[in-house]
């Protein structure tokens, strides 16, 4: 069913919002594509936030034309298509260029910082990394020392709780030597001084010497 003039207006108008407000513009023929591989490009089209627009190759070069662009459409061949970066510069080229490495999809050139360029040169800015790769990178890279000195704190951490968490030894109690004890066990004890003392005394009045000195000290009383 042809479009009514009202609907090409409708078309061309939209066409001509979105190169304004497209960070950057991808060309693409995806001739040759299945439909299950259609879906996967469009669905990596919207993951990235790049809207993907099929079009008649005459309606693109009156909207690229309408924006500000001289675009030739007619020097490309196959199925043309669309891809306009709202985010990031770099996501058209780098989902087309995903995608060329496993099905029919090609580049034919874009528009980058305001000027058309070549194949070659969207192809080269399909291999940069992306913005949100590049901003892990820089975050990474800021943050390297900060997690390093987190990690060691831990580490420190950890062992101070197991150190204090391990069970207190006992000291053992201090043993007498066996000279010590023998010396001690030798010594006899204050009763058995007493006693031993008690019985020398005795003895030695038992003795005749002992006797005769009793009974001279009782004749001089």
């Amino acid at each position: 069913m042809a479009k009514t003039r009202e609907q090409k207006q409708v078309a061309l108008d939209r066409l001509v919002k979105e190169f304004k407000d497209a960070k950057s513009v991808a060309f693409a023929d995806y001739r040759g594509l299945t439909v299950p591989q259609v879906d996967e490009l469009r669905s990596k089209m919207r993951e990235a936030n790049v809207h993907y627009v099929v079009a008649k190759k005459t309606l693109a070069t009156q909207a690229a034309k309408k924006a500000g662009f001289e675009v030739d459409t007619k020097q490309y061949d196959g199925m043309f298509a669309l891809a306009f970066g709202v985010e990031d510069e770099i996501a058209p080229a780098k989902v087309l260029g995903d995608m060329s490495k496993t099905t029919s999809v090609q580049i034919l050139g874009g528009i980058f910082d305001g000027a058309v360029v070549p194949r070659e040169q969207v192809e080269a800015l399909s291999r940069l990394p992306s913005k949100l790769e590049l901003l892990g990178t820089v975050v990474g890279t800021m943050y390297a020392p900060v997690s390093a000195f987190v990690r060691v704190l831990n580490a420190i951490k950890e062992e101070r709780e197991k150190a204090e968490g391990a069970p207190v030894e006992v000291a053992p109690e201090p043993q007498e030597s066996t000279e010590s004890a023998d010396a001690t066990a030798a010594q006899p004890s204050a009763p058995e001084q007493e006693a031993d003392a008690s019985t020398e005394e005795k003895k030695e009045a038992s003795t005749p010497e002992a006797a005769k000195t009793e009974e001279s000290e009782q004749s001089d009383s």
